[in-house]
């Protein structure tokens, strides 16, 4: 017989089932949605937000070839310009003042061009008066002339010829709207001024932060980079791509891994599901199989399940993904609460190629959830599978354990290996290969477990039918195990990772935030050393350490790390949290602290010698921990900082109070005494104030990861649900034989309860296991080699206990519902499959 000839019978195998069982269907369906859904809502937003910054930095550049930058927000010297636009392989160059600008509170990137240099370099950075009989074609050179984009005018509620008031650099100036940007992309708030304004009216004479390049056909830039200084360096449109796509790399695939973690949970519910179906229809099969149906007929048939519920499942997971991303962007941003792309607006962008790749997955793990129990069961004799059904082991043949063992220990092996490219791809698979040793070892493992209650003289019918039911059927609660498993371990190890993380920022908020109140400048050019003086004489203060924080760039392809400028007290200081310390540094060198990203991330050892792009010679004083700042910060010394930039502004300041004074007092005097131009732009908080305030950011990083912890939680009990009730739906017979036996109706309830109860119970001993195996590989490998830092294990218990007695609640009032439906018809009717 050929699947063609006995495609009828199959047809009414498959059909009959789903009209029997539409529940089973449908959750099945939903576990691949939900898997598909979240996998591509992260990636939908995750490339969104990439792909609007990205457009953003281009829009910024404008269309140059190559840009020197500078190091730090500080600039460069103008005289580079000179230097650059001769050197060899420059066509022509466009000097370029970068100043983050605000009308009131509305932010936007301010630009100053030398008009006919940007006309060549990059022309769509130069402005247009708007047409008509007025129209001054000299308007670009007006001292107080700016141009704005379309997307800033919609934002501070402006038109052309309008006057306001332009902050930046800590200076303030009066300036009329002259005309627009017509070529700077739409979304994205930038104004343009001429070179001489941004200089002369925000304070930055003398100073550059960019020049464009044009460069001459088949030039390369070796020639330009022979001639620049420590502070500038060369950014291409690669290196930009490659900056901006590290930003948020690890904290992309990250998501992207655990929602396919996800997916892979819902794969194993559909082979639980599927499992419970083909053990259900043995006898069908086996019938179809006497009349000729060859072995490969009947996985073909249930194959064909799989991918029925893989299509339903993987559309509407499409459907629900898109659906997500867009709330997500709207109510997160297009860094998912990450702080990565905070200052601009995303929109959503669909990914073909993705929405395949997804669809593709679904099907993949709905159709091998199919495909191995179909295999099973195609392997069974037809004569042995008409006379019984279920798993059939003899309870005396030992269970194979080393297959699982082999799996884990492949895990544990692949977690010790390193990162590839910045990402933690081995630990991922690491995690793969112990969820899936973990779930071929529970045969093993319930046998195990039930094997002392199954010695005991029995006390009570149900409960020693319970026992030795699962104990000599391990292939069935392993069957039954498997998804409940699955689910559980990801929701665990997610909770500890979690936990760990959360408690870890918390125990080093409260190291280092020691001072009484906490100042910081939001945008303005700081207190220069006459206002500093001023608020170190406020009634109240004890003390005053000011600080400063720029971004230093060290390679053009990273980010930049974060430069703090602060007092550092000889010996140990309380508020750098030192998990390393060199014991001496090479003669003539100035000590700086790097944080533990930076470490990780530049291979910098303690004692070292390093080379940073500012004046002077530099080592590695000791290595500090830092969670605030994931792409690296390097602590120096305020006095060498100033002798190396000259800069003497302060943005920051921890204070200490006077014992009995007033905070709200103090804090009001320190903002009177303050400038009048940084008056708005100060805020003053307390350390519990900040505390609070960085938990929350952390909840919000941290949102879509308790997402995904109770969307496991739900399929978890969802699966609990669904494979006890199909489970005991299809013992039907063994209950009526049961019946004519003299067992009560009470009693097999009883079993049933206890029955669910067992599984509900070793599910969880080893779903918590299992997972608090991943959580380790969580935090001590997949989080170093992302994020660059470390933290200790912290384990929920409050959940851990949640866990565990909801799996058996659920467990046990599933077997018990479900089996009063079992055993409402009477005995005879039961077993009449056996007449």
């Amino acid at each position: 017989m050929s699947l063609v000839s006995a495609r009828l019978a199959l047809g009414w195998l498959i059909g009959g089932e789903w009209r029997a069982h539409p529940a089973r269907l449908a959750l099945t369906a939903v576990a691949i949605a939900i898997g598909v859904a979240l996998g591509f809502a992260v990636h939908l937003v995750n490339g969104s937000a990439l792909t609007s910054f990205e457009g953003a930095l281009r829009t910024v550049n404008g269309s140059a070839d190559v840009q020197v930058n500078a190091t730090t927000p500080l600039g460069f010297d103008e005289a580079l310009y000179a230097r650059v636009s001769t050197a060899s392989g420059v066509a022509d160059a466009s000097p370029v003042v970068v100043l983050r600008a605000t009308v009131g509170k509305t932010r936007f990137t301010l630009l100053g061009l030398d008009v006919i240099r940007a006309a060549q370099v990059t022309p769509s950075l130069v402005g247009i008066a708007p047409a008509g009989i007025d129209r001054r074609t000299d308007a670009a050179f007006d001292d107080r002339a700016l141009f704005l984009s379309s997307a800033a005018m919609r934002a501070i509620g402006t038109k052309p010829g309008d006057r306001l008031t332009v902050a930046a650099n800590g200076w303030a100036t009066p300036l009329r709207i002259a005309g627009a940007l017509p070529g700077v992309a739409e979304g994205q708030a930038i104004g343009v001024v001429d070179i001489a304004t941004a200089q002369w009216r925000f304070g930055r004479l003398g100073r550059l932060d960019r020049i464009d390049v044009k460069q001459a056909d088949g030039a390369s830039t070796a020639a330009l980079a022979t001639i620049l200084p420590r502070d500038a360096t060369i950014g291409t449109s690669a290196s930009d791509a490659s900056r901006s796509d590290a930003l948020s790399r690890a904290y992309r695939v990250n998501l992207d891994m655990l929602a396919l973690v996800a997916l892979l949970t819902g794969g194993f519910l559909v082979f639980s599901a599927q499992s419970l179906s083909v053990a259900r229809r043995l006898r069908a099969f086996a019938l179809i199989r006497t009349l000729g149906l060859p072995r490969n007929g009947i996985v073909a048939t249930v194959a064909l399940e799989g991918l029925a519920i893989g299509v339903i499942g993987s559309s509407l997971g499409l459907l629900l993904g898109y659906a997500l991303a867009y709330a997500a962007l709207t109510r997160f941003g297009g860094d998912l609460g990450a702080g990565y792309f905070a200052d601009g607006s995303v929109r959503l962008t669909f990914a073909p190629a993705a929405a395949v790749g997804f669809f593709s997955l679904g099907l993949l793990a709905a159709v091998a959830g199919s495909v191995l129990p179909a295999r099973i069961a195609a392997r069974a004799a037809p004569a042995a599978a008409l006379r019984n059904a279920g798993d059939v082991i003899d309870p005396r043949t030992p269970v194979p354990w080393i297959p699982a063992a082999v799996l884990i220990a492949v895990g544990g092996v692949a977690a010790l290996l390193p990162a590839i490219g910045g990402l933690p791809l081995f630990g991922f698979a690491s995690m793969a290969l112990i969820l899936a040793g973990g779930i071929a070892g529970m045969p093993w493992l319930a046998r195990t477990l039930l094997s002392p209650l199954a010695r005991r003289p029995d006390r009570n019918v149900a409960t020693g039918l319970a026992i030795r039911h699962l104990h000599g059927a391990p292939g069935q609660a392993a069957t039954a195990l498997c998804g409940i498993v699955a689910s559980t371990a990801l929701m665990i190890a997610m909770a500890v990772m979690v936990t760990s993380f959360r408690g870890a920022v918390d125990e080093w908020l409260g190291q280092i935030l020691s001072d009484d109140l906490y100042l910081r400048v939001e945008g303005g050019n700081g207190y220069d050393p006459a206002a500093q003086a001023v608020l170190r004489a406020t009634p109240g203060v004890a003390r005053i350490a000011f600080s400063r924080q720029v971004p230093l760039t060290l390679r053009a392809d990273r980010p930049p790390v974060t430069l703090i400028a602060r007092p550092v007290a000889d010996g140990e200081d309380p508020t750098l949290v030192l998990l390393d310390k060199a014991e001496r540094l090479p003669a003539g060198t100035t000590p700086i602290w790097l944080s533990e990203p930076a470490a990780r991330l530049y291979g910098w050892k303690v004692g070292a010698p390093v080379t940073l792009p500012l004046a002077g010679r530099y080592a590695v004083s000791g290595i500090w921990r830092d969670y605030a700042r994931q792409q690296g910060a390097i602590v120096i010394r305020d006095t060498d900082y100033a002798k190396a930039t000259g800069d003497l502004t302060r943005t920051e300041a921890a204070i200490t109070l006077r014992p009995g004074a007033n905070s709200r007092e103090v804090q009001r005097a320190l903002a009177a005494r303050s400038p009048r131009a940084l008056a708005s732009l100060i805020s003053i908080a307390q350390p519990a104030t900040l505390r609070r305030y960085a938990l929350e950011l952390f909840d919000r990083s941290f949102a879509v990861t308790y997402l995904l912890e109770a969307v496991a939680i739900l399929v978890g009990l969802a699966g609990v649900a669904a494979t006890m009730s199909a489970q005991t739906i299809a013992r039907t017979r063994e209950f009526g034989m049961l019946r004519h036996i003299g067992v009560s109706k009470r009693q097999i309830i009883a079993m049933l309860a206890s029955e669910g109860a067992l599984l509900g119970l070793v599910g969880g001993i080893a779903g918590i296991a299992l997972g608090g195996i991943m959580a380790q590989v969580l935090v001590h490998v997949i989080n170093p080699q992302s994020f660059n830092w470390t933290m200790a294990t912290r384990v929920p218990w409050g959940i851990v206990v949640s866990v565990a007695g909801a799996l058996v609640i659920a467990a046990a009032g599933t077997a018990t519902l479900a089996g009063r439906r079992a055993i409402a018809a009477d005995a005879v009717r039961m077993v009449r499959e056996d007449w």
